[in-house]
């Protein structure tokens, strides 16, 4: 039976769905794996996401509660709002109340990866604050750590991402995730993958 890993997002803009498919590849490419993405539900009105300027949403499908119980293991993305995942991933995560009572998620793991409007925007705090989401569900949080090798020690250009998990800059909007913030995506799934396939065969 195949492992599934589930890359689910929030994305307002493209910029953090254009990491989900890349984690999306990075996690299919690992042999047995199957990879889905899916978005949660947008909670602002479309007036609202109109004066924003917000593209219209892509073709992923909107996920519930009860989907996550189908997945070995995860891959959870967010824009930041303050140093914090967006209120609509948040909104998702607190309608999980059902999931949390029986520990339908414990022991599975998963990953973050995030997108920030600026270098000292969160590309951390993101992350970082988000773990409290994976604890209370038992879930087994899975950073990339510095797996990506000399990806992580790139100095000369601006780059998205930390030991937490991948990661980009959208600044005013206009910049898009470039090819080495693309690859270290593509890594982050395939890592994830890797250890949510091992961690099913073990426990079989």
């Amino acid at each position: 039976m195949a492992t599934k890993v589930y890359i689910v997002y929030y994305s307002m803009y493209g910029h953090v769905e254009k990491l989900a498919e890349e984690i999306r590849k990075g996690a299919a490419s690992v042999e047995g794996v199957e990879a889905k993405l899916w978005q949660v539900p947008e909670t602002l009105p479309e007036e609202a996401l109109l004066k924003m300027s917000a593209p219209p949403k892509s073709g992923s499908p909107i996920i519930t509660p009860n989907d996550l119980t189908e997945a070995d293991g995860f891959v959870l993305g967010f824009p930041t709002r303050f140093g914090m995942m967006a209120a609509q991933f948040k909104a998702f995560l607190d309608a999980t109340g059902g999931l949390w009572r029986t520990q339908a998620l414990a022991g599975k793991p998963a990953g973050i990866f995030y997108s920030t409007g600026s270098q000292g925007g969160g590309q951390e705090t993101t992350a970082l604050t988000a773990i409290t989401q994976l604890v209370h569900h038992g879930m087994i949080f899975v950073p990339i750590g510095y797996t990506f090798g000399a990806g992580m020690f790139e100095m000369d250009k601006v780059k998205g991402g930390s030991p937490y998990g991948a990661g980009t800059f959208a600044g005013d909007g206009s910049r898009q995730p470039t090819q080495l913030e693309l690859e270290q995506a593509f890594h982050q799934g395939k890592y994830i993958a890797t250890i949510t396939k091992k961690l099913k065969v073990s426990t079989a």
